[in-house]
Protein backbone atom coordinates (compact mmCIF):
# COMPACT_ATOMS: atom_id res chain seq x y z
CA UNK A 1 0.00 0.00 0.00
CA UNK A 2 2.86 2.16 1.07
CA UNK A 3 4.83 1.60 -1.77
CA UNK A 4 1.89 2.54 -4.31
CA UNK A 5 1.35 5.88 -2.41
CA UNK A 6 5.23 6.97 -2.39
CA UNK A 7 4.88 6.02 -6.47
CA UNK A 8 1.66 8.20 -6.55
CA UNK A 9 3.60 10.94 -5.14
CA UNK A 10 6.37 10.78 -7.49
CA UNK A 11 4.35 10.62 -10.33
CA UNK A 12 2.57 14.02 -8.93
CA UNK A 13 5.43 15.67 -8.18
CA UNK A 14 6.95 15.01 -11.63
CA UNK A 15 4.31 16.38 -13.36
CA UNK A 16 3.18 19.79 -10.75
CA UNK A 17 6.89 20.56 -9.37
CA UNK A 18 7.49 23.06 -11.72
CA UNK A 19 4.07 24.61 -11.22
CA UNK A 20 4.68 24.61 -7.46
CA UNK A 21 8.02 25.96 -7.19
CA UNK A 22 6.81 28.79 -9.92
CA UNK A 23 4.25 29.72 -7.27
CA UNK A 24 5.65 29.70 -4.72
CA UNK A 25 9.04 31.80 -6.29
CA UNK A 26 6.51 34.46 -7.24
CA UNK A 27 5.90 35.02 -3.75
CA UNK A 28 9.10 34.59 -1.61
CA UNK A 29 11.41 36.32 -5.09
CA UNK A 30 14.20 33.76 -4.17
CA UNK A 31 14.46 30.36 -6.23
CA UNK A 32 16.67 28.48 -3.40
CA UNK A 33 14.04 29.35 -0.58
CA UNK A 34 11.02 28.70 -3.21
CA UNK A 35 12.51 25.20 -4.08
CA UNK A 36 12.86 24.07 -0.10
CA UNK A 37 9.48 25.30 1.04
CA UNK A 38 8.23 23.24 -2.35
CA UNK A 39 10.31 20.28 -1.15
CA UNK A 40 9.03 20.62 2.36
CA UNK A 41 5.47 19.68 0.58
CA UNK A 42 6.77 16.61 -0.98
CA UNK A 43 7.96 15.73 2.58
CA UNK A 44 4.63 16.50 4.44
CA UNK A 45 3.12 14.42 1.63
CA UNK A 46 5.45 11.69 2.43
CA UNK A 47 4.45 11.63 6.02
CA UNK A 48 0.83 12.22 5.76
CA UNK A 49 -0.21 10.81 2.65
CA UNK A 50 0.68 6.84 3.38
CA UNK A 51 -1.15 7.69 6.72
CA UNK A 52 -4.14 9.51 6.25
CA UNK A 53 -4.81 8.16 2.48
CA UNK A 54 -4.53 10.33 -0.77
CA UNK A 55 -6.10 13.60 -0.98
CA UNK A 56 -8.85 14.07 -3.41
CA UNK A 57 -6.79 16.41 -5.37
CA UNK A 58 -2.82 15.74 -4.87
CA UNK A 59 -1.49 18.38 -6.87
CA UNK A 60 -3.78 20.68 -4.61
CA UNK A 61 -2.74 19.89 -1.63
CA UNK A 62 0.70 20.02 -2.40
CA UNK A 63 0.25 23.37 -3.90
CA UNK A 64 -1.75 24.33 -1.21
CA UNK A 65 0.85 23.48 1.61
CA UNK A 66 3.58 24.85 -0.66
CA UNK A 67 2.25 28.17 -0.05
CA UNK A 68 0.90 28.15 3.53
CA UNK A 69 5.03 27.35 3.95
CA UNK A 70 5.83 30.68 2.09
CA UNK A 71 3.41 32.27 4.44
CA UNK A 72 5.02 31.02 7.39
CA UNK A 73 8.27 32.11 5.82
CA UNK A 74 7.60 35.62 5.01
CA UNK A 75 6.00 36.29 8.72
CA UNK A 76 9.46 35.08 9.93
CA UNK A 77 10.74 36.93 7.47
CA UNK A 78 8.77 40.06 8.91
CA UNK A 79 10.95 40.33 11.92
CA UNK A 80 13.96 40.39 10.49
CA UNK A 81 13.42 42.32 7.07
CA UNK A 82 10.72 44.98 6.26
CA UNK A 83 11.37 44.91 2.74
CA UNK A 84 8.76 41.64 2.79
CA UNK A 85 5.89 43.77 4.56
CA UNK A 86 4.30 44.50 1.01
CA UNK A 87 4.69 40.84 -0.06
CA UNK A 88 4.07 39.21 3.14
CA UNK A 89 0.63 41.44 2.85
CA UNK A 90 -0.28 40.44 -0.51
CA UNK A 91 0.06 36.68 0.78
CA UNK A 92 -2.22 37.51 3.46
CA UNK A 93 -4.41 38.57 0.70
CA UNK A 94 -4.78 35.70 -1.38
CA UNK A 95 -4.18 33.53 1.78
CA UNK A 96 -7.79 34.82 2.41
CA UNK A 97 -9.63 32.99 -0.67
CA UNK A 98 -7.86 29.65 -0.32
CA UNK A 99 -10.71 27.52 1.03
CA UNK A 100 -10.33 23.86 2.75
CA UNK A 101 -12.04 22.43 -0.49
CA UNK A 102 -8.16 21.44 -2.30
CA UNK A 103 -9.48 21.68 -5.49
CA UNK A 104 -10.27 25.64 -5.07
CA UNK A 105 -7.01 25.70 -3.25
CA UNK A 106 -5.62 25.24 -6.54
CA UNK A 107 -7.53 27.05 -8.25
CA UNK A 108 -6.80 30.25 -5.99
CA UNK A 109 -2.77 29.43 -6.59
CA UNK A 110 -3.03 29.26 -10.06
CA UNK A 111 -5.82 32.15 -10.63
CA UNK A 112 -2.58 34.91 -11.60
CA UNK A 113 -1.49 33.29 -14.51
CA UNK A 114 0.45 29.40 -13.78
CA UNK A 115 1.80 30.30 -17.50
CA UNK A 116 3.45 33.90 -16.41
CA UNK A 117 5.08 31.77 -13.40
CA UNK A 118 6.28 28.93 -15.12
CA UNK A 119 7.63 31.39 -18.02
CA UNK A 120 9.28 33.26 -14.71
CA UNK A 121 11.08 29.77 -13.48
CA UNK A 122 12.16 29.40 -17.28
CA UNK A 123 14.17 32.74 -17.71
CA UNK A 124 15.25 32.44 -14.22
CA UNK A 125 17.09 28.96 -14.41
CA UNK A 126 18.38 29.98 -17.73
CA UNK A 127 19.65 33.67 -17.06
CA UNK A 128 22.74 34.31 -18.22
CA UNK A 129 24.12 35.08 -15.37
CA UNK A 130 24.51 31.63 -14.58
CA UNK A 131 27.11 28.86 -16.79
CA UNK A 132 25.35 26.95 -19.43
CA UNK A 133 26.81 23.86 -17.39
CA UNK A 134 24.59 25.36 -14.03
CA UNK A 135 21.41 26.52 -16.49
CA UNK A 136 21.34 22.72 -17.42
CA UNK A 137 21.37 21.20 -14.64
CA UNK A 138 18.93 23.86 -12.71
CA UNK A 139 16.41 23.62 -15.51
CA UNK A 140 16.23 19.75 -15.30
CA UNK A 141 15.65 19.86 -11.58
CA UNK A 142 13.09 22.68 -11.78
CA UNK A 143 11.48 22.66 -14.84
CA UNK A 144 12.01 18.78 -15.43
CA UNK A 145 11.65 17.45 -11.83
CA UNK A 146 14.22 15.56 -11.95
CA UNK A 147 16.49 13.94 -8.96
CA UNK A 148 19.94 15.16 -8.46
CA UNK A 149 20.99 11.67 -8.83
CA UNK A 150 19.04 11.14 -12.21
CA UNK A 151 20.71 14.22 -13.86
CA UNK A 152 23.74 12.94 -12.65
CA UNK A 153 23.62 9.31 -14.21
CA UNK A 154 22.15 11.53 -17.37
CA UNK A 155 25.42 13.50 -17.81
CA UNK A 156 27.99 10.72 -16.33
CA UNK A 157 28.89 12.67 -13.85
CA UNK A 158 29.13 12.01 -9.90
CA UNK A 159 26.24 13.10 -7.96
CA UNK A 160 28.01 15.39 -5.73
CA UNK A 161 29.23 17.46 -9.12
CA UNK A 162 25.75 17.87 -9.83
CA UNK A 163 24.33 18.88 -6.29
CA UNK A 164 27.29 21.72 -5.65
CA UNK A 165 26.27 23.20 -9.69
CA UNK A 166 22.64 23.64 -8.62
CA UNK A 167 23.55 24.95 -5.11
CA UNK A 168 26.34 27.51 -6.63
CA UNK A 169 23.74 28.36 -9.30
CA UNK A 170 20.76 28.94 -6.69
CA UNK A 171 23.81 31.03 -4.90
CA UNK A 172 24.41 32.91 -7.65
CA UNK A 173 20.91 33.93 -8.77
CA UNK A 174 20.37 35.26 -5.21
CA UNK A 175 23.69 37.18 -4.89
CA UNK A 176 23.34 38.68 -8.09
CA UNK A 177 20.28 39.66 -7.20
CA UNK A 178 18.23 38.37 -10.69
CA UNK A 179 14.48 39.40 -10.45
CA UNK A 180 11.63 36.51 -10.80
CA UNK A 181 10.15 37.84 -13.89
CA UNK A 182 9.75 37.59 -17.43
CA UNK A 183 11.70 40.33 -19.76
CA UNK A 184 10.15 41.72 -22.03
CA UNK A 185 10.70 43.41 -25.61
CA UNK A 186 13.79 43.09 -26.85
CA UNK A 187 15.07 41.60 -23.74
CA UNK A 188 12.96 38.72 -24.10
CA UNK A 189 14.33 38.20 -28.01
CA UNK A 190 17.46 38.02 -26.64
CA UNK A 191 17.11 35.88 -23.68
CA UNK A 192 14.79 33.23 -25.35
CA UNK A 193 18.10 32.25 -26.67
CA UNK A 194 19.83 31.46 -23.67
CA UNK A 195 16.30 29.03 -22.74
CA UNK A 196 16.26 27.73 -26.27
CA UNK A 197 20.00 26.69 -26.53
CA UNK A 198 19.61 24.84 -22.81
CA UNK A 199 16.55 22.53 -23.79
CA UNK A 200 18.21 22.00 -27.06
CA UNK A 201 21.36 21.11 -25.12
CA UNK A 202 19.19 18.61 -22.98
CA UNK A 203 17.72 16.86 -26.21
CA UNK A 204 20.72 16.30 -28.10
CA UNK A 205 22.26 15.08 -24.58
CA UNK A 206 19.75 12.63 -24.65
CA UNK A 207 19.80 12.04 -28.41
CA UNK A 208 23.57 10.98 -28.82
CA UNK A 209 25.36 10.97 -25.81
CA UNK A 210 28.60 12.69 -25.73
CA UNK A 211 30.11 9.84 -23.45
CA UNK A 212 29.45 6.49 -21.65
CA UNK A 213 28.26 3.38 -23.23
CA UNK A 214 24.85 4.24 -24.05
CA UNK A 215 24.38 5.31 -27.57
CA UNK A 216 20.63 7.75 -26.47
CA UNK A 217 19.51 8.46 -23.18
CA UNK A 218 16.03 9.06 -24.08
CA UNK A 219 14.71 10.18 -20.86
CA UNK A 220 16.56 13.33 -21.89
CA UNK A 221 15.11 13.47 -25.33
CA UNK A 222 11.32 13.04 -23.70
CA UNK A 223 12.67 16.01 -20.61
CA UNK A 224 13.72 18.07 -23.63
CA UNK A 225 10.49 17.72 -25.48
CA UNK A 226 7.97 18.53 -22.58
CA UNK A 227 9.50 21.71 -21.46
CA UNK A 228 9.57 22.74 -25.57
CA UNK A 229 5.95 21.94 -25.38
CA UNK A 230 5.11 23.84 -22.57
CA UNK A 231 7.45 26.97 -23.68
CA UNK A 232 5.55 26.72 -27.00
CA UNK A 233 2.27 26.80 -25.20
CA UNK A 234 3.52 29.95 -23.33
CA UNK A 235 4.87 31.75 -26.18
CA UNK A 236 2.76 31.15 -29.36
CA UNK A 237 3.92 33.76 -31.14
CA UNK A 238 8.16 33.24 -30.96
CA UNK A 239 8.56 30.87 -34.21
CA UNK A 240 11.83 30.15 -33.25
CA UNK A 241 9.89 28.01 -29.87
CA UNK A 242 7.93 26.28 -32.58
CA UNK A 243 10.74 25.42 -34.70
CA UNK A 244 12.60 23.91 -31.95
CA UNK A 245 9.65 21.76 -30.65
CA UNK A 246 9.17 20.39 -34.71
CA UNK A 247 13.25 19.86 -34.75
CA UNK A 248 12.85 17.81 -31.65
CA UNK A 249 9.89 16.18 -32.98
CA UNK A 250 11.12 15.11 -35.85
CA UNK A 251 14.78 13.93 -34.39
CA UNK A 252 13.12 12.13 -31.96
CA UNK A 253 10.73 10.25 -34.25
CA UNK A 254 13.46 7.79 -35.40
CA UNK A 255 14.53 6.97 -31.99
CA UNK A 256 13.45 3.29 -32.54
CA UNK A 257 15.43 2.93 -35.60
CA UNK A 258 18.30 4.13 -34.39
CA UNK A 259 19.50 1.19 -33.07
CA UNK A 260 19.40 -2.56 -34.35
CA UNK A 261 18.79 -5.70 -31.99
CA UNK A 262 22.08 -5.55 -30.60
CA UNK A 263 21.61 -2.16 -29.57
CA UNK A 264 24.02 -0.63 -31.67
CA UNK A 265 24.09 2.30 -33.79
CA UNK A 266 22.10 2.25 -37.18
CA UNK A 267 22.85 5.47 -39.25
CA UNK A 268 20.21 7.73 -40.88
CA UNK A 269 20.69 6.66 -44.52
CA UNK A 270 20.34 2.80 -43.86
CA UNK A 271 17.24 3.30 -41.43
CA UNK A 272 14.37 1.22 -41.32
CA UNK A 273 11.82 3.85 -42.27
CA UNK A 274 8.88 1.89 -41.17
CA UNK A 275 9.91 2.13 -37.63
CA UNK A 276 10.39 5.82 -37.51
CA UNK A 277 7.25 7.09 -35.26
CA UNK A 278 4.83 8.92 -37.56
CA UNK A 279 2.74 10.71 -35.36
CA UNK A 280 5.68 12.47 -34.05
CA UNK A 281 6.80 13.27 -37.72
CA UNK A 282 2.54 14.94 -37.85
CA UNK A 283 3.52 16.95 -34.53
CA UNK A 284 6.36 17.95 -36.00
CA UNK A 285 5.51 18.75 -39.42
CA UNK A 286 2.63 21.08 -37.78
CA UNK A 287 4.92 22.50 -35.42
CA UNK A 288 7.39 24.04 -38.33
CA UNK A 289 4.10 24.78 -40.10
CA UNK A 290 2.98 26.97 -37.27
CA UNK A 291 6.37 28.61 -36.90
CA UNK A 292 6.61 29.35 -41.04
CA UNK A 293 2.98 30.68 -40.42
CA UNK A 294 4.18 33.04 -38.32
CA UNK A 295 5.97 34.98 -41.19
CA UNK A 296 9.30 35.73 -38.84
CA UNK A 297 12.59 35.63 -40.22
CA UNK A 298 13.38 31.72 -40.05
CA UNK A 299 16.25 31.46 -37.23
CA UNK A 300 18.46 28.30 -36.57
CA UNK A 301 16.08 25.92 -35.34
CA UNK A 302 13.07 26.65 -37.96
CA UNK A 303 15.80 26.27 -40.16
CA UNK A 304 17.16 22.95 -38.57
CA UNK A 305 13.52 21.89 -38.65
CA UNK A 306 13.14 22.35 -42.36
CA UNK A 307 16.10 20.09 -43.14
CA UNK A 308 14.67 17.11 -41.00
CA UNK A 309 11.53 17.99 -42.51
CA UNK A 310 13.24 16.93 -45.85
CA UNK A 311 14.46 13.47 -44.39
CA UNK A 312 10.62 12.80 -42.38
CA UNK A 313 8.91 13.57 -46.17
CA UNK A 314 11.32 11.13 -48.36
CA UNK A 315 9.92 7.46 -48.36
CA UNK A 316 13.60 6.67 -48.63
CA UNK A 317 17.20 7.90 -48.46
CA UNK A 318 17.31 7.80 -52.24
CA UNK A 319 13.87 9.99 -52.26
CA UNK A 320 15.13 12.96 -50.12
CA UNK A 321 15.31 16.54 -52.03
CA UNK A 322 19.65 17.17 -51.46
CA UNK A 323 19.08 20.25 -53.36
CA UNK A 324 16.67 21.99 -51.05
CA UNK A 325 18.67 20.06 -47.91
CA UNK A 326 21.90 22.04 -49.41
CA UNK A 327 19.95 25.22 -50.17
CA UNK A 328 18.46 25.30 -46.60
CA UNK A 329 22.23 24.61 -44.95
CA UNK A 330 23.36 27.49 -46.77
CA UNK A 331 20.53 29.97 -45.10
CA UNK A 332 21.31 28.36 -42.08
CA UNK A 333 25.13 29.47 -42.61
CA UNK A 334 23.99 32.36 -42.90
CA UNK A 335 21.89 32.96 -40.10
CA UNK A 336 24.27 30.96 -37.81
CA UNK A 337 27.68 30.19 -39.09
CA UNK A 338 29.80 27.70 -37.90
CA UNK A 339 31.87 24.87 -39.10
CA UNK A 340 29.63 21.80 -37.89
CA UNK A 341 26.84 23.53 -39.88
CA UNK A 342 29.13 23.96 -43.38
CA UNK A 343 30.23 20.03 -42.51
CA UNK A 344 26.75 19.30 -42.56
CA UNK A 345 26.26 21.01 -45.62
CA UNK A 346 29.04 19.11 -47.29
CA UNK A 347 27.16 16.21 -46.69
CA UNK A 348 24.02 17.60 -48.72
CA UNK A 349 26.45 18.74 -51.55
CA UNK A 350 27.98 15.54 -51.71
CA UNK A 351 24.61 13.40 -52.30
CA UNK A 352 23.70 16.60 -54.76
CA UNK A 353 26.72 17.46 -56.80
CA UNK A 354 28.81 14.02 -56.13
CA UNK A 355 31.84 13.79 -53.49
CA UNK A 356 33.88 15.26 -54.89
CA UNK A 357 31.94 18.36 -54.51
CA UNK A 358 31.60 17.88 -51.10
CA UNK A 359 35.41 17.06 -50.25
CA UNK A 360 36.34 20.38 -51.84
CA UNK A 361 34.10 21.74 -48.82
CA UNK A 362 35.54 19.34 -46.41
CA UNK A 363 39.22 19.70 -46.92
CA UNK A 364 38.77 23.60 -46.65
CA UNK A 365 37.51 22.50 -43.17
CA UNK A 366 40.45 20.24 -42.17
CA UNK A 367 42.14 23.35 -41.73
CA UNK A 368 39.90 24.64 -39.44
CA UNK A 369 41.72 24.11 -36.29
CA UNK A 370 38.63 24.28 -33.81
CA UNK A 371 37.40 21.03 -35.59
CA UNK A 372 40.89 19.07 -35.36
CA UNK A 373 39.57 16.84 -32.71
CA UNK A 374 35.91 16.89 -33.71
CA UNK A 375 35.20 13.10 -34.67
CA UNK A 376 32.60 13.50 -37.23
CA UNK A 377 34.46 15.92 -39.58
CA UNK A 378 36.92 12.73 -39.71
CA UNK A 379 34.02 10.15 -40.42
CA UNK A 380 32.67 12.27 -43.31
CA UNK A 381 35.97 12.93 -44.81
CA UNK A 382 36.14 9.10 -44.50
CA UNK A 383 32.92 8.03 -45.97
CA UNK A 384 33.76 10.91 -49.22
CA UNK A 385 37.42 9.19 -49.88
CA UNK A 386 35.71 5.58 -49.44
CA UNK A 387 33.39 6.64 -52.16
CA UNK A 388 36.19 8.08 -54.31
CA UNK A 389 38.06 5.22 -54.17
CA UNK A 390 40.68 6.38 -51.91
CA UNK A 391 40.29 3.17 -49.28
CA UNK A 392 43.21 3.63 -47.43
CA UNK A 393 43.04 7.21 -46.64
CA UNK A 394 39.53 6.46 -45.91
CA UNK A 395 40.99 3.57 -43.49
CA UNK A 396 43.22 6.00 -41.92
CA UNK A 397 40.37 8.73 -41.38
CA UNK A 398 37.79 5.98 -39.73
CA UNK A 399 40.80 5.41 -37.21
CA UNK A 400 40.96 8.91 -36.37
CA UNK A 401 37.30 9.31 -35.98
CA UNK A 402 36.89 6.23 -33.66
CA UNK A 403 40.17 7.55 -31.60
CA UNK A 404 38.40 10.88 -30.99
CA UNK A 405 34.89 9.78 -30.48
CA UNK A 406 33.54 9.88 -26.71
CA UNK A 407 30.55 7.62 -27.17
CA UNK A 408 31.45 4.17 -26.52
CA UNK A 409 28.95 2.38 -29.66
CA UNK A 410 29.67 5.19 -32.01
CA UNK A 411 33.62 4.34 -31.06
CA UNK A 412 33.01 1.06 -31.51
CA UNK A 413 30.90 1.99 -34.89
CA UNK A 414 33.54 3.53 -36.23
CA UNK A 415 36.29 1.20 -35.60
CA UNK A 416 34.00 -1.67 -37.35
CA UNK A 417 33.88 0.40 -40.42
CA UNK A 418 37.67 0.80 -40.47
CA UNK A 419 38.47 -2.63 -40.48
CA UNK A 420 36.02 -3.28 -42.73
Amino acid sequence: MHSAVHNTIAAVWRIESAHIVAAVARRVRDLGVAEELAQDALVAALEHWPQDGLPNNPAAWLMTTAINRALDWLRHRQMVDARHNDIANDLEVQQAHVVPDFVDALDAARQDDIGDDLLRLVFTACHPVLTRDARVALTLKLLGGLSTHEIARAFLVPEATIAQRIVRAKRTLADSHVPFEVPRGEQLTERLGAVLEVVYLVFNEGYTATSGGDWMRPELCNEALRLGRMLAELTPQQAEVHGLVALMEIQASRTAARTNAQGNPVLLNQQNRARWDHLLIRRGLAALECAERLGQAPGSYTLQAAIAACHARAPTAEDTDWAHMAALYAKLMRVAPSPVVELNRAVAVAMHQGPAAGLAIVDTLLQDKTLQRYHLLHAVHADLLQKLGRQDEARAALHRAAALAGNEKERALLAQRAQA
